[in-house]
């Protein structure tokens, strides 16, 4: 429903509600709102890997177990997101960005205030869960205040800068803090960016009415998680237990046959989590399965990084959050100087090809590194390709995802995004791992011939496990060119479109 303002033109019949709302003079603020949220989750699955090794001193986690810290956010993060979009649909996009600001803080706190690894291996859980309701209603809020196409090209592009350069900003952050004051301060953080967001929230932000037919589908979310937990905890094991364990087996066997039954049950919910007509239309899968596969490489890399930053070249913790510094910047760079910039005048895939080839470009360099590599001459190039690449890509996934579809599933469409992101996390983050720790230790039991080898022979396999974690992560970004240039074939918005085209519209079908 649009109301006219003081001073407003009245809108034309060919404008329409969009144009009137799309004339909201507190959308950018709102934007800022929205943004500070999103960079607040993004950056939330990386800020604590600086701070790992003293938290892990900390509260005695084994090397084992302190993957956890990380994994259980992505995990709940991922595995929820689908039933977060739903709830957003069903009370409303504003009410559910609240409730997720307000819980997120909340289990920052109790995290920061962790006296175990369990407490904090919870509390991270619970972040990954209000996470999953914060992030699919500041997408679709996003998607219902910009309505103008110019202007949600720009909208988009910062958000997919912070979507790909959160990560990356997480490491600078959490250096700062870890080093100056305490690693619990990685996730104390969270509470004044949440307070500030809320009221922002309340006083910047619109929104409709929740669509009261929209039901929860229960066992569509046991499925989905069960099935997402199953194969995550698999890679996860696979590296202390080997592929071949009867347990890495059964979770594999187990998840694969739990996510089968969750399509299976989509097909036939009465309301369900993932209507099927949105996976099954070619752009938007082809979006979702880029999206995954090049968050695989991407939180592959930022793993690497930062232990061989501060392990193999003996970085402090802002150094080596520093040093990620221009990848961040690249990423802005890419999303909102080129991909903003060149969506209405190119279809999507020809920026998202060419992003996920630069991005596998700067892995390739970096199957180079040595234990004494140069962080000027090999690393920063690298880094600087690798954040170009996903800059060009995160900008238009977003933009074309969510494009086209019905107001009641907008939610949902926002929310699988996101999940394709997670998930990508979750199993780059345990598959990667696996496959460097695996290779490192072969390659240490090949070349240590006596004790007195130790000390150059460890280092340069745990460099080798992990430039072979990274040809895998090169191969996976360029799969994911392939699935762009082969399934989204969508078109550039019109020069000039109107602005009552569909709310979520950003590119023309």
């Amino acid at each position: 429903m649009s109301i006219g303002r003081k001073g407003d033109p009245p809108p034309t019949e060919a404008a329409g509600p969009a144009a009137a709302e799309g004339a909201d003079p507190h959308r950018w603020w709102g934007l800022v709102v929205i943004a500070l949220a999103q960079l607040m989750v993004v950056l939330d699955a990386t800020i604590v890997n600086i701070a790992l090794p003293s938290a892990q001193r900390a509260l005695h986690m084994s090397d084992g177990n302190r993957q956890w810290v990380i994994t259980a956010y992505t995990l709940a993060f991922g595995g929820l997101l689908l039933l977060g979009g739903r709830i957003a649909d069903l009370v409303g996009r504003k009410r559910t960005f609240v409730i997720g600001l307000a819980g997120f803080a909340v289990a920052s706190a109790l995290g920061g205030a962790a006296t175990g690894s369990g407490m904090l291996f919870g509390a991270r859980a619970l972040q990954g869960a209000f996470a999953a309701l914060l992030a699919p209603s500041a997408l679709s809020l996003l998607t219902t205040t910009f309505t103008d196409p110019r202007e949600r090209g720009k909208a988009f592009g910062i958000y997919g800068a912070l979507a790909g350069s959160g990560s990356a900003i997480g490491f600078i952050v959490g250096g700062l803090l870890t080093e100056y004051l305490n690693w619990r301060w990685c996730l104390y953080v969270n509470v004044p960016i949440a307070v500030v967001a809320v009221l922002g929230a309340f006083a910047l932000l619109r929104d409709r009415p929740g669509h009261r037919e929209a039901r929860l589908d229960v066992p569509g979310v046991l499925l989905g998680c069960g099935g997402l937990v199953a194969v995550v905890y698999g890679f996860s094991e696979a590296q202390p237990r080997g592929w071949t364990d009867p347990l890495v087996l059964a979770l594999f066997a187990t998840g694969a046959a739990l996510l089968a039954g969750f399509v299976w049950w989509q097909n036939r919910a009465p309301s369900p989590l993932l209507p099927l007509h949105i996976v099954r239309d070619r752009d938007r899968a082809g979006c979702f399965l880029t999206m995954m596969l090049a968050t695989i490489g991407m939180f592959g890399l930022f793993l690497f990084m930062t232990y061989y930053l501060q392990v193999i070249l003996g970085y402090s913790p802002v150094r080596a959050g520093l040093s990620f510094l221009p990848l961040t910047a690249a990423i802005i760079t890419g999303s909102t100087q080129i991909s903003a910039r060149l969506l209405h005048h190119v279809p999507p895939r020809l920026l998202m090809v060419p992003g996920m080839l630069l991005a596998a470009s700067g892995l390739l360099l970096l199957t180079r590194m040595t234990v004494g590599s140069s962080y000027t001459g090999e690393i920063l190039p690298a880094l600087l390709l690798m954040g170009l690449g996903m800059g060009l890509t995160f900008m238009p996934v977003f933009a074309t995802a969510t494009a086209g579809v019905a107001p009641r599933d907008s939610g949902v469409t926002s929310a699988t995004v996101n999940t394709s992101q997670q998930v990508g996390g979750s199993i780059g983050t345990a598959l990667l791992n696996t496959v460097a720790t695996t290779s490192g230790t072969a390659y240490i039991a090949a070349h240590l011939r006596s004790p007195a080898d130790k000390a150059t022979v460890v280092p340069a396999g745990v460099v080798h496990g992990y430039t072979v974690a990274i040809w895998w992560a090169a191969a996976v970004m360029l799969l994911a060119g392939l699935v762009a240039g082969l399934m989204v074939t969508a078109r550039a918005p019109k020069h000039g479109a109107s602005a009552n085209a569909p709310v979520t519209s950003a590119v023309t079908h």
